[in-house]
């Protein structure tokens, strides 16, 4: 995974492409959780953000093994209407 470098887009090949840390959402509902620093790589030429394979395992381990790695938090929710 990128340490902050620039590195090459895997959808356009191009140099310059950063890792942004984001929070993102999974479930719904009452299951509805939060996963926060994901890593996702953003491309500032082709305007493309995708996660990398081993991002993507590890939210599924987390997915998986949630019950003991998350903590419960009271979070402000709007709905967009």
């Amino acid at each position: 995974m990128g340490t902050g470098k620039e590195m090459i887009c895997d959808n356009c090949a191009k140099q310059g492409a950063r890792i942004r840390r984001i929070a993102k959402t999974y479930g719904k509902g009452k299951d509805i959780f939060v996963i926060e620093n994901v890593p996702v790589v953003t491309c500032p030429h082709c305007g493309e953000s995708y996660l990398e394979a081993e991002t993507l395992h590890e939210i599924e381990r987390i997915k998986l093994h949630k019950r003991n790695l998350t903590v419960k938090r009271s979070v402000p929710v709007a709905v967009f209407a």
